[in-house]
């Protein structure tokens, strides 16, 4: 017999300061219902972002019709497209218009590998389908159409459901620098893991985007 409510978190666990957050998604479970089936993923990495007094954070600048779910209830998906190519899982916390959040950096998957597989053809084993904020949407098949999604709906029908999971003990915690994170916002270690874990990313340091060479730069003699 199906249930006809889930145990999610509730709101109230999402309203709190981001750096307080972070670290206890780590070992939460995150459900996605699909047509064909559920994918269950273990939080395994996630990164803090403080809203407007973050550099990092796509608020920093102020709301945009990009960044509008950030400024709104905690308990939210923000879900945003970058690259061109990739999208991305973020969880809104705080007050609301306050604009924090926590990206979803990588998980293990533990039900429904299958269909993660299906959309990670070219993921080596199971601990690389969702190792990565990019591979991780879409190992979910998590678009921007979920932008805004209520993560805390108990409703067994909910596209995106975070469930309590087990948290892990502090002393499990790693932390250290944001993933390609620059300028002041590089300084922050916000980026929180489950040490030891096969799923977790590799860090990479922000590298500078190099400038194009000008067309009409005076030539220099050898």
């Amino acid at each position: 017999m199906r249930r006809e409510t889930l145990d999610t978190l509730p709101r109230g666990f999402f309203d709190r300061p981001v750096l307080d957050l972070a670290p206890d998604l780590l070992g939460r479970t995150l459900t996605r219902r699909l047509p064909e089936g559920e994918i269950t993923l273990r939080i395994t990495e996630v990164e803090a972002y403080a809203g407007e007094a973050d550099p990092g954070s796509h608020a920093y600048r102020g709301r945009t019709a990009r960044n509008a779910t950030m400024y709104g209830p905690p308990g939210h998906a923000y879900v945003y497209f970058t690259y061109g190519m990739w999208h991305c899982l973020n969880l809104v916390c705080g007050p609301e218009d306050h604009a924090s959040g926590v990206l979803l950096r990588a998980g293990e998957i533990v039900t429904g590998t299958e269909l993660a597989r299906a959309r990670r053809p070219k993921a080596k084993n199971d601990a690389e389908l969702a190792r990565g904020p990019a591979r991780l949407a879409t190992a979910l098949d998590v678009a921007r159409a979920l932008d805004g999604t209520d993560v805390c709906d108990p409703s067994p029908d909910a596209p995106l459901s975070i469930l309590p999971g087990t948290p892990v003990p502090r002393r499990l915690v790693g932390a250290g620098p944001r993933t390609g994170v620059g300028g002041e916002g590089a300084v922050h270690p916000w980026r929180f893991w489950i040490e030891g874990d096969p799923t977790v990313s590799p860090y990479r340091a922000h590298q500078p985007r190099r400038p194009r060479a000008r067309l009409d730069a005076p030539r220099t003699r050898s």
